[in-house]
C-alpha cells in the first residue's frame, strides 16, 4: 500500500511541474517528504537501497503527473485560458502568507530582509519582460542550449518551496512549447529540458541545503519576492466579475494548502 500511496503523491508533485502557480516544493512540505526527499536525493548513494525505494515509487508518479496533467492543461488552455490564469495567480499568492509566517518562526524579522524581497520581485518583473522579448523572435529559433538553460532555471521551481517551475518557464518564454511537447512527447524538446532539470536539481538541491541551514530568512524572503512579481505574468488585460471569482477561489485553495504546509513544518 505504501508503494501505491508514494505513486499517488509523485502524481500529485508531478501536476505541480506543470500547473502554473503551484510549487513542487511546497507539495513535498505539505506531504512531509521535503527533508527525507532532499535528503535521498543527496545521499543516494550513501545508503542506496534505502534510498532507490523511497524515490522510484514518487519518480514513477511525477513522470504519470506530468504525462496526464500536461494534456489536461492543454485542453484547458486552450478553451479557458484567461481563467485558469486567474486561478494560478490566487494559488501562487494565497501561498504568499505562510511563507512569511514561516521565515519570521524561523528567526526574528528584521528590515533588511525586504531587500532581498525587492530584490526577487524586480528580478521576476526583468524575466517578464525578457519573456515578450523572447517571444517576438518565436519558438523556432530556441536551440537545444536554450531549451537546457530553461530547464536548469526550472528545477529553482522544483527544488525551492514556493516558487513554480511553470512560472519561472512562462517567464523565459518557452511554457507553451513545453506543453506542448509533453501532450505530443516531444523528445527533441523534453530531451534538453529535461537533462537541465536534472543538473539544476543537483545543484540547486545543494545550494537550498546550505541556504536553509545558514540564511533561511534571506532565501525566504528573496522567495516571496519573486513569488509576487511572477503573478504579473499570468493576469491577462480583461479583468471581469467571473475571473475575479476564479482568483479568490485558486486564493483560498492556496491558503488552505499553505496552512497544511505550515502545521506539516512544525511537526
Amino acid at each position: 500500500m505504501k508503494f501505491i500511496f508514494d505513486i499517488l503523491r509523485g502524481i500529485v508533485l508531478g501536476a505541480g511541474c506543470i500547473l502554473p502557480g503551484i510549487s513542487s516544493g511546497v507539495l513535498c512540505v505539505i506531504f512531509g517528504i521535503y527533508e527525507k526527499l532532499v535528503d535521498s536525493v543527496l545521499n543516494i548513494f550513501k545508503d542506496f537501497k534505502k534510498n532507490f525505494l523511497f524515490l522510484f515509487p514518487i519518480f514513477i508518479g511525477v513522470i504519470i503527473g506530468v504525462l496526464l496533467f500536461g494534456n489536461i492543461l492543454k485542453c484547458l488552455f486552450s478553451s479557458y485560458e484567461n481563467i485558469i490564469k486567474y486561478v494560478f495567480a490566487g494559488l501562487i499568492l494565497g501561498s504568499i502568507p505562510s511563507l512569511f509566517k514561516e521565515s519570521n518562526e524561523k528567526n526574528k524579522f528584521k528590515l533588511h530582509y525586504i531587500f532581498y524581497t525587492f530584490f526577487t520581485f524586480l528580478l521576476a518583473i526583468l524575466l517578464i519582460y525578457l519573456e515578450n522579448k523572447i517571444n517576438s523572435f518565436g519558438c523556432s529559433n530556441i536551440s537545444f542550449a536554450f531549451l537546457f538553460i530553461a530547464g536548469f532555471l526550472m528545477s529553482i521551481g522544483v527544488v525551492f518551496p514556493g516558487v513554480s517551475s511553470t512560472i519561472i518557464l512562462m517567464c523565459l518564454g518557452v511554457y507553451g512549447l513545453y506543453l506542448d511537447a509533453i501532450s505530443t512527447i516531444n523528445l527533441s524538446l523534453l530531451i534538453p529540458i529535461g537533462l537541465g532539470l536534472i543538473l539544476g536539481s543537483i545543484v540547486f538541491l545543494n545550494i537550498i541545503n546550505i541556504l536553509m541551514k545558514n540564511f533561511p530568512s534571506q532565501t525566504m524572503y528573496s522567495i516571496i519576492g519573486f513569488s509576487i512579481g511572477s503573478t504579473f505574468i499570468l493576469l491577462p488585460n480583461s479583468f471581469t466579475i467571473s475571473s475575479s471569482l476564479f482568483f479568490i477561489i485558486g486564493l483560498s485553495i492556496s491558503l488552505f494548502f499553505s496552512s497544511s504546509s505550515i502545521k506539516n513544518i512544525k511537526n
